[in-house]
């Protein structure tokens, strides 16, 4: 399979960078767009061809679409609750419903059909998490559990079907930051800012740790559940075998730099890729373009390095960014969440980051 690096659709209309992103489960029809701006946005990648959104914060040169190389995707619905940035999305597996979490120190689930909550977990509650919550993830037989980790160096376990403003399980091993979460049937995947990921077993009462060294970032299981993909601030990916805690595979480039933020690392193409965005730092001259790496699994080479434009064709930022000195500066796209169709394994993936407009690659 060969790597899907047509632009096929630009979804647009947030009005500042986009944090997180998500599929519906198979067969993957929408786009879910967790943004700075507080709001969700369901988005259908299927052109259409209406223009930018008046409150969008880009700006179109001319009239129309028309001389857009890429086509716009649909916005199907918009859905606030937030106070805060969003900053991780999780659906359902019947679609019917998805979650999201982000500077508020909230889990908000919601109905996909009507755009309103159904619970809220957290908050200013006692027993919610006490910083921001860095990530969400469904959980359990039937989506019956939701976990979050947290800024707060926690993670919380709550029960969707009772709605308990207190957590059944709260897990406080971390030392630091918890930035991301992965579920295997009854194994909760933590990784942390502390370096480590562990790996808590709910029904054995058994947690496993496992030292990578710089912070942890960002988590991809395999389907089979027996490798992940570990994200770390250090310019380096690494496929980790979970039975062992051995390293299978390290993924790396001289031009590729993660050592500051958090960018998100997916495995995709029927897992025969890595795939990740970059920080974008030290390359001036870039014209406002990210860019997104993709490597071959087995045999860590370098198949793919996408640039991906601010925008649209013939559209621009309206505000300017100036440094303290008062002079503009260069604008820096920084390509940090991903989300691949049917859990990696469908015919296309998107991409963003602080340019809010969600890129859409596909097969030509």
């Amino acid at each position: 399979m060969a790597f899907p690096d047509k632009p096929i659709a630009h979804l647009l209309g947030s009005n500042g960078p986009v944090h997180a992103l998500a599929y519906s489960a198979s067969p993957g029809t929408y786009i879910l767009a967790g943004s700075a701006d507080r709001s969700i946005r369901l988005y259908n990648p299927q052109p259409s061809t209406s223009i930018h959104p008046a409150s969008s914060h880009l700006s179109k040169k001319g009239t129309g679409s028309a001389g857009s190389v890429v086509p716009e995707g649909r916005l199907v619905q918009t859905y606030s609750a937030h106070g805060y940035e969003v900053l991780s999305l999780s659906v359902s597996a019947d679609n019917a419903r998805f979650a999201s979490a982000g500077g508020d120190r909230s889990v908000f689930l919601w109905d996909v059909a009507s755009a309103q909550t159904l619970r809220r977990f957290g908050g200013g509650s006692s027993h919610g998490h006490s910083a921001r919550i860095n990530t969400v993830c469904f959980a359990g037989d039937d989506d019956a559990l939701l976990i979050s980790g947290s800024l707060d160096a926690s993670v919380r376990v709550w029960d969707v079907r009772s709605g308990a403003p207190k957590p059944v399980q709260v897990l406080s091993e971390a030392k630091d930051s918890v930035t991301a979460i992965a579920v295997h049937g009854p194994e909760i995947v933590a990784a942390s800012v502390d370096g480590r990921i562990r790996t808590y077993d709910v029904r054995a009462c058994q947690c496993v740790t496992d030292v990578i060294g710089p912070s942890v970032t960002s988590l991809s299981l395999t389907k089979d559940g027996k490798a992940v993909l570990v994200g770390g601030l250090d310019n380096k990916l690494r496929l980790m075998d979970r039975e062992t805690g051995g390293c299978l595979k390290t993924y790396a480039d001289p031009g590729w730099r993660n050592e500051d933020l958090r960018v998100q690392s997916i495995l995709g193409g029927k897992e025969q890729y890595v795939v990740a965005g970059d920080e974008m730092t030290g390359l001036p001259g870039q014209h406002a373009e990210g860019r997104i790496w993709a490597w071959d699994v087995v045999s860590g080479e370098v198949k793919a390095t996408i640039r991906v434009p601010w925008g649209p064709a013939g559209s621009e930022p309206k505000k300017k960014v100036v440094g303290r000195d008062g002079k503009e500066k260069e604008r820096t796209y920084v390509i940090s969440c991903l989300a691949w169709r049917e859990g990696g394994f469908g015919d296309q993936f998107c991409a963003s980051g602080t340019s809010g407009v969600v890129t859409v690659y596909g097969y030509s």
